[in-house]
């Protein structure tokens, strides 16, 4: 698999704009990592103020943002560690599977018993630490993921507001008896950051690299604009 250096501190719509135009592009399996300051990102057939506490977030400077892929409503921090998958294959339920695979392994070779899920999130025990969606395009498939490292769970409660009968779906009385940071377990020690899990988990899912050329970050940038306009943000 081949890994593409992304820079750091863009908005959480900058990187769903290169998976975007990768996926347009990419001729292999290819996998980047990112990490965004506080940001709650909703899919794209939710409406905003049944999933995003606008209120808290504003107050607290957390951006909120749409993705043009389905699935749930995601609270990131620093303490999340973003993944995207990107790949020309079209077998878009195959390719979720195989990233699935390919992080549940990794996570497994650190030292985490770490399974994946029907829901097609990643478990540690009983608890959730990556949720993923996956996004279909004519020339590609993505799939992009959370990696829970040291989130801050209580922002992450008062930020996204899923409904009643999604958590009693799951048997769960809050979002946080769902989820656990990777921080808090005994396979962790020695990862002592974000950053740390980015590096260890790229070395063991990944044989190459190579950087964004000045070309690709100027269609990236065009793609990002339209991820910003007001009436993808909060129509319906």
């Amino acid at each position: 698999m081949l890994r593409v250096i992304v820079p750091d501190n863009k908005r959480l719509v900058w990187y769903l704009a290169a998976e975007e135009y990768l996926a347009q592009t990419v001729k292999e399996d290819t996998l980047f990592m990112w990490i965004v300051d506080p940001t709650v990102i909703f899919g794209r057939h939710q409406v905003i103020e049944n999933e995003v506490n606008l209120e808290f977030c504003r107050t607290h400077g957390v951006q909120f943002y749409r993705r043009k892929s389905g699935g749930g409503c995601v609270y990131a921090d620093r303490g999340n560690l973003m993944t995207s998958f990107i790949t020309p294959d079209t077998h878009s339920e195959e390719v979720f599977q195989r990233y699935l695979d390919t992080m549940s392994a990794a996570l497994r070779e650190i030292g985490f018993p770490a399974v994946k899920s029907e829901h097609n999130d990643i478990l540690v025990g009983e608890h959730k630490v990556s949720g993923n969606a996956c996004y279909a395009l004519p020339t590609g498939t993505i799939v992009h993921g959370t990696m829970l490292y040291d989130v801050d769970f209580d922002a992450l409660q008062q930020a996204i507001t899923p409904s009643r009968e999604k958590l009693q779906k799951h048997g769960v009385e809050s979002v946080r008896q769902r989820v656990i940071n990777l921080k808090t377990m005994e396979a962790c020690r020695g990862i002592n950051s974000t950053e740390e899990l980015e590096e260890r988990l790229m070395e063991l899912s990944c044989q190459s690299s190579r950087n964004l050329t000045d070309d690709e970050m100027d269609a990236i940038n065009n793609i990002e604009a339209t991820y910003l306009e007001p009436k993808f943000i909060y129509g319906n």
